[in-house]
């Protein structure tokens, strides 16, 4: 059984259809990309499947619950998390409080986020092993608003699995990143897939090709294939597109 199934999900904005019938299954303790061209309505179906758009048909479910139409607090609040194209850090802060602020233990618990915060050993040493499984706790204690653009992107990554989730959606994660830090991050990714499920939009299909196991292909608000990497790579509509040079 998929771990999360969204069923044939529609979409419109006034006149316009952006989704029409997508569907889509993500296998538990993979990673699965979404991949098309721009304007496919790849960013709107993540918002869809996590919350942030209300679909106006279909089914989303996640281990076995239907999850359609629920607000995203609620979705995160039953092990669903995602980042965001554009990054949403907390800049005036050091990094180890982007990361307090998402744990769940201090949502929780009521406490002032001054005066509390750093008297709390435990919210401390939660945080502190977060930011290790993305490389950044020896930065903890630095502004981050300081670090490099692609430490930034972990950080953002650290924000997504400080709530514990089973499963997190990256959208656009190599964005703006050189090839260095796109290096990074794919083996930030081949390890954090040791313990979440993980679904990701990306524009750079390499990127995406070497990581997932499954990839579903938008165009035109539809699916019009899901299928490994390689078995892709036949799809008619990816060779004769840009992306077949990659592919």
């Amino acid at each position: 059984m998929a771990l999360f199934e969204a069923q044939n999900l529609r979409k419109r904005f006034g006149a316009r259809v952006v989704l029409e019938n997508i569907s889509l299954s993500i296998e538990d303790g993979t990673v699965h990309g979404i991949m098309g061209p721009n304007g496919a309505g790849k960013t709107t179906c993540f918002h869809v499947l996590t919350g942030h758009h209300a679909p106006d048909a279909g089914r989303i479910t996640f281990a076995g619950r239907d999850i359609t139409g629920k607000k995203p607090h609620q979705i995160a609040r039953m092990g669903i998390s995602r980042s965001f194209q554009i990054m949403n850090l907390f800049d005036d802060t050091v990094v180890i409080e982007n990361v307090i602020l998402a744990l769940p233990e201090f949502r929780s618990s009521g406490l002032n986020p001054i005066r509390d915060v750093f008297g709390n050993t435990a919210l401390i040493d939660r945080a502190l092993a977060v930011l290790d499984q993305v490389g950044l706790a020896h930065r903890a204690w630095e502004k981050a608003a300081a670090l490099p653009y692609g430490e930034r992107r972990a950080l953002e990554i650290a924000v997504a699995l400080a709530p514990e989730p089973r499963i997190v959606f990256l959208d656009e994660p190599t964005s703006g990143l050189g090839t260095d830090a796109t290096r990074a991050l794919a083996d930030l990714i081949r390890d954090l897939r040791n313990r979440y499920t993980i679904c990701l939009i990306e524009h750079d299909m390499r990127f995406l090709f070497d990581l997932a196991d499954r990839i579903s292909v938008i165009h035109w608000g539809q699916v019009i294939d899901e299928n490994t990497p390689a078995n892709l790579r036949a799809n008619k509509w990816v060779a004769r597109s840009a992306l077949g040079e990659v592919a």
